[in-house]
């Protein structure tokens, strides 16, 4: 399950994580009173939806000189004319999609005077069946383009399950950043803080790009998002109230009601199969003769006859 950045970062911030402030609107009447509470003098005004490149985002019929999903701005009534421009609108990126996603949802945040931009995330690392934190120095929006090109420039940092993090972790990711001194500090609270949100909240993910350092030398995580294991929800009711059906297929939320493991997919071959072994097989089929499947569904190798 998948939530909006300002949601991950109130789950953050929960664990004491460094984040921005911001204000989350549903109406662009809302912004003007957000940009107040802010204060100024820069907003960025980011739309929420489950996709990530949004700053490079386009909108359905804008104009091609239009900005995207994330702006920046320096007045409150450009926050509220951009609020307007982006509500409802819908938004194509790279992950989206051509059909893209309506924004629903806006989170006005404070403006940042950004001295570095770093790319850090964790992740279930099947090779060492552990946590890792992954990071480098080239944060951004372009950290695809570095994973492809300068795959050197990306350091992946295990931690061992049974030990947990320790402060060799917390060196490690500060020297893959070139961090030193109190900001070697700071990074090592930091890896620590993200890997007890990690574990206590059951992510699969947790991605910040880009973790940017201030111009006072603070570290600040300038953008979030989270995925959650499905299979751990039930403990987690309050991960559950964060969930956004109108981001998701709607047979995907008609299947989770049944317990079926189903993914959406763009082809025409509807599959329905009995265990994830076999259904990933059925699809390697599908695609091995130039055909494309519907769907994923794993109904459950344990079916009962009613299921």
């Amino acid at each position: 399950m998948n939530i909006h950045e300002y949601q991950a970062k109130g789950v953050l911030r929960g664990f004491g994580v460094p984040v921005s402030r911001g204000v989350a609107i549903l109406d662009a009447s809302e912004a003007e009173g957000a940009a107040r509470e802010l204060g100024g003098p820069v907003w960025v005004v980011k739309s929420q939806i489950h996709a990530g490149g949004r700053g490079k985002g386009t909108f359905v019929g804008a104009a091609p000189d239009a900005k995207g999903g994330v702006r920046v701005v320096k007045s409150v009534e450009e926050v509220a004319k951009n609020a307007a421009e982006m509500l409802g609108a819908t938004l194509v990126t790279v992950q989206t999609g051509p059909a893209g996603k309506q924004v629903n949802r806006l989170y006005i945040e404070e403006g940042a005077q950004i001295a570095a931009e770093f790319y850090l995330s964790m992740l279930v690392d099947r090779a060492t069946g552990g946590v890792a934190f992954v990071v480098s120095t080239e944060g951004g929006m372009d950290i695809e383009t570095v994973a492809h090109d300068t795959p050197e420039k990306i350091h992946t940092i295990p931690v061992d399950p049974a030990t947990g993090v320790m402060p060799h972790h917390g060196r490690a990711v500060a020297k893959a950043l070139g961090l030193s001194g109190a900001q070697a500090k700071e990074a090592g609270a930091l890896t620590e803080k993200l890997y007890a949100a990690f574990v206590a909240k059951d992510m699969s993910l947790l991605e910040i790009n880009p973790l940017v350092l201030t111009g006072d030398g603070r570290l600040v995580c300038l953008d979030a998002k989270m995925a959650f294991d499905s299979n751990a929800l039930y403990r987690h009711p309050d991960v559950m109230e964060l969930r956004d059906e109108t981001e998701e297929d709607a047979k995907e939320i008609e299947a989770s009601k049944h317990d079926l493991a189903y993914i959406a997919l763009d082809g025409t071959i509807g599959c329905m199969v009995n265990g994830a072994g076999l259904a990933m097989a059925t699809l390697d089929i599908i695609k091995l003769y130039g055909e494309e499947p519907a769907n994923f569904l794993d109904v459950g190798g344990g079916a009962s006859e009613e299921k």
